[in-house]
C-alpha cells in the first residue's frame, strides 16, 4: 500500500534530468517514478496476426527505401535510420496503429456496458492507493488511460493485475473462455504539457474517430490536472 502524501510530488510530465528505468520484453518500456504515463491495453484479437505481418512488411520497405544494406530485422534497422527518416517512421506506425484499433476489428466485448464498467470499476478500485487515475476510456477491443505510478515495479504489476482480474469477470459474465488481453500493454511517458493535452483530447475524442454511438464505449474525465 502506498502512502497517499507520497502522491504530493508525483503527476508531472517526463523530468530528462532525473533515472530512467528501460526494460524489454516484446517490446521497451520506459518508466520514471511519478510520471504521467499513457497506457493502452488491448484485447487480443484487435490487431489480427495478418494485419501484423503485413505492418511488418511495409516496415522492411519503408527502412529499404532508405538504408542500403537492410537486415531482416526492422526493429535493428530502425534504430539505424537518421533521426528525421525514424521519426517518420515511428509517425506513419504510430498512426497506422491507431487507425487499425479505431476500426474495432475482432469480436469487441467491451462494446458491452457491463464489460466496460467491469473495467473501468478495476481500475478505479486502488485509485489514490497504488496510483494516481487520469483521463481514461473503454472503447470496444482496447482501453488508453493516463495513470502515475510511484514507481516501475508497481506499473507492471497493477496492469498484469488489472488484466487477469478483468479477463476473469468478463469472461464469467459472457459466457467466454480464452485469453481477453494482449499479453503486453502499450506505455509511453508523457514528454510535456503539449502532449498532455494532445493525449487527453486524443482519448475524449476517440469515439467520435471511430465512428461510435453513445453505449459503445465508456469515457471517464478526471478532475485531476491529467
Amino acid at each position: 500500500m502506498t502512502d497517499p502524501e507520497s502522491f504530493e510530488e508525483i503527476g508531472h510530465v517526463l523530468d530528462r534530468d532525473a533515472d530512467i528505468e528501460i526494460s524489454t520484453h516484446a517490446r521497451p518500456h520506459w518508466a520514471q517514478t511519478g510520471t504521467i504515463t499513457f497506457i493502452t491495453l488491448r484485447l487480443i484479437d484487435s490487431i489480427p496476426k495478418e494485419v501484423i505481418t503485413r505492418w511488418d512488411q511495409l516496415r522492411c520497405e519503408f527502412i529499404a527505401r532508405i538504408l542500403p544494406d537492410p537486415t531482416d530485422d526492422w526493429r535493428a534497422d530502425r534504430d539505424r535510420l537518421p533521426d528525421a527518416d525514424r521519426k517518420a517512421f515511428d509517425k506513419q506506425f504510430k498512426r497506422l496503429r491507431e487507425d487499425t484499433l479505431d476500426s474495432c476489428l475482432g469480436r469487441c466485448p467491451l462494446r458491452d456496458p457491463i464489460a466496460a464498467q467491469i473495467v473501468l470499476d478495476a481500475l478505479k478500485f486502488f485509485d489514490g492507493d497504488r496510483y494516481l487515475l487520469g483521463d481514461t476510456i473503454i472503447m470496444p477491443n482496447h482501453v488508453h488511460l493516463l495513470v502515475v505510478f510511484c514507481d516501475a515495479n508497481t506499473m507492471r504489476k497493477q496492469c498484469t493485475s488489472w488484466m487477469r482480474y478483468t479477463a476473469r469477470r468478463i469472461n464469467d459474465q459472457l459466457g467466454r473462455q480464452g485469453h481477453l488481453w494482449q499479453s503486453e500493454p502499450f506505455d509511453h511517458l508523457v514528454r510535456n504539457e503539449r502532449q498532455l493535452e494532445y493525449l487527453r483530447d486524443y482519448i475524449k475524442d476517440n469515439p467520435v474517430k471511430a465512428n461510435l454511438a453513445q453505449g459503445e464505449f465508456l469515457y471517464r474525465r478526471s478532475d485531476r490536472a491529467f
